[in-house]
């Protein structure tokens, strides 16, 4: 029987977190489904691991050579899908047994939705929820969803997503020109073309632990940029005009970022480089002021903490 649904599962030597994920995928409530494990370059024995599972043969196994990028690995699963919807899992999360049961009961009922997302849980390297789970907020956004996945107010894990695999492709899949924010760059274009459907449940688990990648300071918002502006070439009127004003927004969270680690004449550069997006919004005149105020302050407390000390003879 044709699969359901298509699971494309990037990794990288997660042997300390794979039978969890795996597991979590031959629990589901529906069994028509297909995983699709797409390699990049493991060692001998994550790949000696993998292949066992082969032996079922709803699971499939492609080595990559190496390239350190997940958009290149999980678009190569992608473009082997074979059902018509598809969902995303990182080797180191992992699902509840009814998670794709209901995103699909929800699709059914929504024909108009071209994906869905699941509420989702944080957890540690223990698979314990970490302590900022009993206050982090949640919201589900549903229908047209554009304006809060640009500002970051619909919290989407890709983990978490379940979309027509014609829709992903027709949209490019993953940006390979990336190595961080990729998912939020294809979320921010699922939106854009796309209604969405939630499921009001936290049905996902997403793990955070020593080994998820260091990135330097300022990395995601500039991946986040390249987003929003490769985007903006394509909108017009309101979304353009959104669009234009969270990039301007995003750079003073790039310079905030770059001030907290020191770089304060990046940071600085980056505000006024900001002026031809920002100059239209107030807020950003606001927020351009308070950066650029924090930059000399700390400037000044890193003067006063470096000038010697004098000494008096006694």
């Amino acid at each position: 029987m044709e699969p359901v649904v298509s699971i494309v599962m990037p990794t990288f030597n997660r042997m300390e977190f794979l039978p969890a994920t795996i597991e979590s995928v031959l629990a589901q409530t529906v069994p028509h489904w297909e995983l699709i494990v797409a390699d990049d370059g493991s060692n001998a024995e994550t790949l000696e691991y993998l292949a066992a599972w082969t032996r079922d043969e709803r699971i499939r196994l492609m080595r990559l050579r190496r390239s350190g990028n997940a958009g290149a690995a999980r678009n190569a699963g992608i473009a082997a899908a074979r059902a018509t919807l598809l969902a995303f899992l990182d080797s180191d999360d992992f699902w509840a047994p009814n998670k794709l049961e209901r995103q699909l009961a929800e699709l059914r009922a929504n024909p108009n939705c071209g994906w869905s997302y699941t509420a989702f849980v944080t957890i540690d390297a223990d698979g314990k929820p970490l302590a900022s789970e009993r206050s982090r907020p949640w919201t589900p956004h549903t229908g047209q969803i554009f304006v809060q996945t640009v500002r970051t107010t619909a919290s989407i894990r890709p983990s978490s997503v379940l979309a027509r695999t014609e829709l992903v492709r027709d949209i490019g899949a993953f940006d390979e020109a990336i190595d961080c924010s990729e998912d939020y760059d294809l979320m921010l274009r699922l939106a854009f073309r796309s209604p969405v459907c939630v499921v009001d449940e936290p049905l996902t688990s997403v793990r955070r632990h020593s080994s998820n990648p260091k990135r330097r300071a300022g990395a995601p918002h500039l991946a986040r940029d390249y987003s929003l502006r490769k985007l903006e070439a394509q909108a017009t009127g309101r979304d353009r005009k959104l669009l234009a004003e969270e990039r301007s927004r995003n750079a003073l969270g790039l310079a905030a970022a770059l001030t907290a680690h020191g770089e304060r004449r990046r940071s600085v550069a980056t505000v006024f480089r900001s002026a031809p997006l920002g100059w239209k919004y107030p807020g950003w005149w606001y927020g351009a002021a308070k950066e650029l105020a924090r930059t000399v302050l700390r400037a000044g407390r890193g003067s006063a903490a470096s000038a010697p000390r004098s000494t008096s003879a006694h």
